[in-house]
């Protein structure tokens, strides 16, 4: 009888523990829910890694995940796939544009004018009396930036993309072309910048807004690049700069209506 009373208790036990653990493990905790693992011995779900969407653009060689603090460097990175000559950007979306915050501005741009501030990682669309949206971006790499004004010469929704010669002469992995969609690096809108190879486009890579992440380009949000392309169209003025004056000191355009490009060519 003592040893019938001495099983119970060790089956009672071992329910209990199984209880803990099972509900310590929670199938969707690295969607988002759930509660941390406190128990050692709790199993950790796994689930299938999705496929990765190419998150280059004609002018970036990085794969765009962050590295280092906020605002700094995404290095560049070769392919380690060999892409098809023809490569299929996925489905396009309807994807609702978004406005972004609504900030003070007080600098002498033209009402309607793009500004660009490098430094702080933001586009302005301004608005006039004193006020501005303010989209987060990413721009060009240390020795890919560029500064001067242009003139947005066309918007195209969900753009091809085209890695230019010297790009696939550095990766010769690249395809030669990318149709538009949601896997395309383009986004789902571009604002291209006078006869250059710059633009203004959406990302399918989120984590490199932010961050120095391209060869000149400047990418946005998707749903940020589809509300700016309801305001600015063809003639628009874009300005990039270095930097704005803080404390709202009143600043104006470069006087060269010409980009001064600081570019490096690079091997590797």
């Amino acid at each position: 009888m003592q040893r019938l009373c001495l099983i119970i208790v060790a089956l009672v036990t071992g329910m209990s523990s199984a209880f803990a653990q099972s509900r310590d493990w929670v199938p969707w905790r690295e969607f988002g829910g759930g509660p941390s693992y406190s128990s050692p011995q709790a199993p950790r779900p796994q689930r299938a890694r999705p496929p990765r969407a190419y998150s280059d653009d004609d002018d970036d060689d990085g794969y765009g995940s962050p590295f280092g603090a906020p605002g700094g460097q995404i290095p560049y990175r070769k392919s380690t796939t060999q892409y098809p000559a023809v490569l299929q950007g996925g489905a396009r979306p309807e994807i609702s544009p978004q406005a972004p915050q609504t900030v003070p501005f007080r600098h002498a741009f033209n009402q309607g004018s793009i500004v660009i501030d490098s430094s702080a990682r933001a586009l302005y669309y301004v608005l006039g009396n004193g006020a501005a949206y303010r989209y987060p971006i990413s721009v060009g790499r240390e020795g890919f930036s560029w500064r001067g004004t242009e003139k947005i010469s066309r918007v195209a929704a969900w753009p091809d993309w085209h890695p230019p010669a010297e790009m696939r002469e550095r990766d010769p992995r690249l395809p030669e072309v990318m149709t538009g969609g949601i896997n395309n690096p383009l986004g789902a809108k571009a604002l291209y910048l006078g006869n250059s190879l710059y633009r203004i486009h959406g990302t399918n890579d989120a984590k490199s807004i932010g961050y120095a992440a391209s060869s000149g380009c400047f990418r946005m949000m998707n749903q940020h690049v589809m509300h700016l392309a309801t305001l600015a169209g063809a003639g628009t003025t874009v300005t990039v700069l270095d930097r704005l004056p803080k404390g709202g000191a009143v600043s104006t355009a470069p006087a060269s209506s010409t980009p001064v490009v600081t570019k490096v060519k690079r091997t590797g």
